[in-house]
This record gives structure tokens, C-alpha cells and sequence, in this order.
């Protein structure tokens, strides 16, 4: 807690115990901070944030005078930034941050690093927030600052010396991380996504090249040589710059690797001596996602003979190629794979060491960018045996017709369409037989279903687990 006077040059000490910006949620000591949404202006609840108790209000508008102080800027979205800082004590500047962005496999790297540097590391992203072995679900991948500010003060005071984040486009594009410098930034690849929001293939690029421009010159950007615009991130990017690809130029060099149904051997090369790594993690993107975390903590001068030990006992990401424990007749595969280029890598892998059907029930979020939707339903319809489409966060779109967008493109009949989830993932478990791979494509370890606008609790990992214990 702080007064008011040590944030702001006001006559009065009162105490703020925390800072909000939705009314909805303001407790009794909270200061209000008017900023402006993508749909919503929250000058128009300040009546709501003093009823429920708020202390003082941040606007940038003339608002009449108020039962509690009110404090004008010029933008408040600027200063939200400014007050969470102060507030919780520049807490990005007491710790080591880690910053991962991509379009996919940043989940995993982070996750991986948290792993691996284990107690003195947490994790936020988009599986929550993660330290000390305890594990909170969030909403968004990266948080508005004053939540965001206030979890890392929450890592620090709890003894975390590393804060490992993914940093999605979306979070620079809302400049939620300008103020952080960062002593490592990861690249994990490029492909289509977002442009609901970026608009274009230059702007979302932008957005991820910002991180890199954001990094120390103390510190290390380490990027994917394999990656169409490589050049360009190595242009932008700051610190030592260090690779991780097929290249004999690469500072971790995948030298070659074995694909198993349970397991990865993969062969690296670093500082001209070769090192064999047995990963828990399947798939060939899974290599990539390992090599960047473990180039990562080389870059923070761990032994590679010490990490080979710690990556054997690497645990599964949730909602990540992640199999579900509840069989052994089939393989049943949870999955976050959402775009076409991460359902093609997850399909490829399968096709690869299948002993009989591929199995996908998958759909499409509502909202998002029509246009990929074909691409995404071909390459479903084709790497599978049989797909049953359904919904996935359909939010004002009907289900149906987001349906009929992904079969648009294709003359395969090996589907059906079930619009409830929990009966189309039921439908694909009572088809399974031996051998048998059931991919849940899309949502992972969501925990809700986005329908207009209402997040409806919902989990397919809740979904799975309760087909087996009815069965």
C-alpha cells in the first residue's frame, strides 16, 4: 500500500491498497484509473468505482466534482503505466525478465525455461502464472499493467529472481510492456495471426520486433534461423545476438533428430562439441521450442552436460501435445494448435508414427480473420481420418457458419459437424479404437467457452476427465 501523496502531489494521505481500471471489481482503498478500452470508456463508471468503494479517481476529461479526490492527466492509458510502477516499486527492474513472443511455441519455450531454472524462476503467460509450485489461471496471455505489475511484484517478494513471460503482440500493440527491459528475448517463428488486430503482416511483425528493441545491451536476443524473416529480427534486435537452427553458423546447432511416438533424440551442436538430449517432448517444432530454451539458460552460463539431466525429467505443458493419462488402449492428445500452421506440424508428427486412425475434433474462434479458415480446414481434412468440427470461442459468429468456412475449401467427406464441444469430444472418445490418435485441437487448458459476450466455464481437459470417470 502507498498514500496518496507519495503518487500523486496531492494534500492528502489517505491510503490506496491496490489499482483498478473495471469498477466492477474496485474494493473499499482502490484507486480508479479511467482508461480508455477498445470498447469501453471507463470515465463512464466512475459513479460505479466510487460506490464500490474507491478512493481516488485518475481521469484525462473534466468529470464534475466527486465525493473522493480526482486526479487529471493528459491519458490515462499512459498513466496507468506510470502509477502501476510506482506503485509496486518498478518491480521489472529487481529481476531477470525473459521475454517470449511467436506466433506458436512461446507457451512451450516459457514453460520450459520455468522448468528448467525451477525454484528461483516464475512463469506468466498463457497457462497462468506460475511460482513455487503454485499455479493461478488468468484470462489473458499478458495482463493490463496493473495486474501485470502487480504479479511481478508478487514474484519478487516470494523470492523469484527470474520472471519468464510470454509477450504477445497484442500486449505491444496495447503498449502493456513498454517499460520493460528485458536481458533475454526469444523469437520462436513467424507465421498468419492476428491481423484482426494488426491488420497487416508488417504490423504484426512490428509488434514482435519490439521486444528486441527492447532488450539491454547487457543482455541477449536470441533468435530462429529457420524462420522466413530472421533477417530482419537480427536488424532489430539489441544485446548479443544468438541463433538456434540447422545452420553450421547457429550458436546451438540441431544437428539431426529421431521422432518416437514417446520421445524426441535430438543431436546438438555447441561450441563445436555434440550433445545428445533425450526430450519427453514430441514432435519436430518441439525441437526448435527445446533449442530455444536451452540456448536461453547457456546464454546465463549453465553447463548443456547439466541440462541434458534436467530435460529427461521435463514434464508435459499443459494443453501443449499434452497426453492425457486417462488411457492406454489410445492416445488421447490435448492441444492448443489453432492456426493452420500449428494443426499441419501437430498432424505431420502424428501421421508420422500413427499405428491406425487420426482422429481431430477442432474448430474455429469467432472474430478472428475469416480468410485463414479454409487453409486451416484443409490441412485438418486431410491429415486426419476423420474430423468432427465443432465450436471454439464462437463468440457473435454462429457456430455453423464457421463451419461451413473451414469445409469451404474441400471436397473431403471424412467429417461431421457436432456444435456442442463436450458432445463432440464424447463422440470422438466412443469412436476410439486400439492404437488410435484423438487430437482436441484449439483451446488447450482454456477454462472457458467465449459466446457473445460471456466467458462460460468450460475445459476440455475437465471434458475428457469426466468421460472416463462416466465410462
Amino acid at each position: 500500500m502507498k498514500k496518496l501523496n507519495e503518487l500523486y502531489n496531492i494534500d492528502d494521505d489517505r491510503l490506496i491498497k491496490s489499482i483498478k481500471i473495471n469498477s466492477k471489481e474496485v474494493e473499499p482503498g482502490d484507486i480508479f484509473v479511467c482508461t480508455m478500452g477498445v470498447t469501453a470508456d471507463r470515465h463512464d463508471f466512475i459513479d460505479e468505482a466510487i460506490k464500490n468503494g474507491a478512493s481516488a479517481i485518475v481521469v484525462s476529461r473534466d468529470v464534475g466534482k466527486k465525493t473522493v479526490p480526482v486526479i487529471k492527466v493528459d491519458d490515462t492509458n499512459v498513466e496507468l503505466r506510470k502509477l502501476s510502477a510506482k506503485f509496486y516499486d518498478y518491480p521489472y527492474e529487481k529481476a531477470c525478465m525473459i521475454g517470449v513472443t511467436g506466433t506458436t511455441g512461446k507457451t512451450t519455450v516459457a514453460e520450459l525455461i520455468y522448468q528448467l531454472i525451477s525454484d528461483d524462476c516464475a512463469y506468466i503467460g498463457t497457462n497462468g502464472k506460475k511460482y513455487k509450485n503454485k499455479h493461478f489461471s488468468m484470462l489473458n496471455t499478458t495482463p493490463d499493467v496493473d495486474r501485470l505489475y502487480k504479479f511481478f511484484k508478487e514474484f519478487i517478494d516470494n523470492g523469484c529472481n527470474t520472471i519468464c513471460m510470454e509477450s504477445s503482440s497484442e500486449a505491444f500493440f496495447r503498449h502493456r510492456l513498454d517499460d520493460i527491459k528485458y536481458d533475454y528475448a526469444i523469437i520462436t517463428n513467424i507465421a498468419e495471426d492476428h491481423l484482426n488486430i494488426h491488420k497487416t503482416m508488417e504490423n504484426y511483425v512490428d509488434c514482435k520486433c519490439q521486444l528486441f528493441r527492447q532488450v539491454k545491451d547487457t543482455g541477449y536476443s536470441i533468435l530462429n534461423s529457420n524462420d522466413k524473416y530472421f533477417e530482419l529480427f537480427k536488424k532489430e534486435s539489441k544485446g548479443t545476438i544468438v541463433s538456434y537452427g540447422y545452420k553450421e553458423t547457429d550458436t546451438l546447432m540441431i544437428k539431426d533428430y529421431t521422432l518416437k511416438r514417446n520421445k524426441t533424440i535430438i543431436n546438438f551442436k555447441y561450441n563445436n562439441k555434440l550433445y545428445k538430449v533425450i526430450s519427453p517432448l514430441l514432435g519436430s517444432f518441439n525441437v526448435e521450442n527445446l533449442a530455444a530454451a536451452i540456448l536461453c539458460l547457456l546464454c546465463q552460463k549453465y553447463k548443456f552436460e547439466d541440462l541434458i539431466e534436467k530435460v529427461s525429467t521435463l514434464k508435459q505443458i499443459e494443453g501443449r501435445m499434452e497426453i492425457m493419462p486417462f488411457t492406454d488402449k489410445y492416445t488421447v492428445v490435448l492441444d492448443y494448435a489453432h492456426t493452420t500452421d500449428a494443426l499441419d506440424n501437430v498432424l505431420s508428427f502424428f501421421n508420422k508414427v500413427k499405428d491406425n486412425r487420426i482422429i481431430t475434433v477442432t474448430g474455429s474462434a469467432g472474430g478472428r480473420e475469416k480468410e485463414k479458415r479454409s487453409d486451416m480446414g484443409k490441412v485438418v481434412l486431410e491429415k486426419s481420418d476423420y474430423v468432427i468440427f465443432t465450436m471454439d470461442d464462437p463468440r457473435y459468429e454462429d457456430p455453423e457458419k464457421i463451419i461451413d468456412d473451414l469445409v469451404s475449401d474441400s471436397n473431403k467427406t471424412n467429417y461431421e459437424r457436432i456444435i456442442n464441444r463436450k458432445k463432440a469430444i464424447y463422440k470422438a472418445l466412443d469412436m476410439a479404437e486400439p492404437k488410435d490418435i484423438i487430437l482436441i485441437a484449439g483451446k488447450g487448458r482454456d477454462n472457458y467457452m467465449a459466446i457473445n459476450d460471456k466467458y462460460l466455464p468450460y475445459c476440455d481437459y475437465e471434458v475428457i476427465k469426466d468421460y472416463y470417470n462416466e465410462h
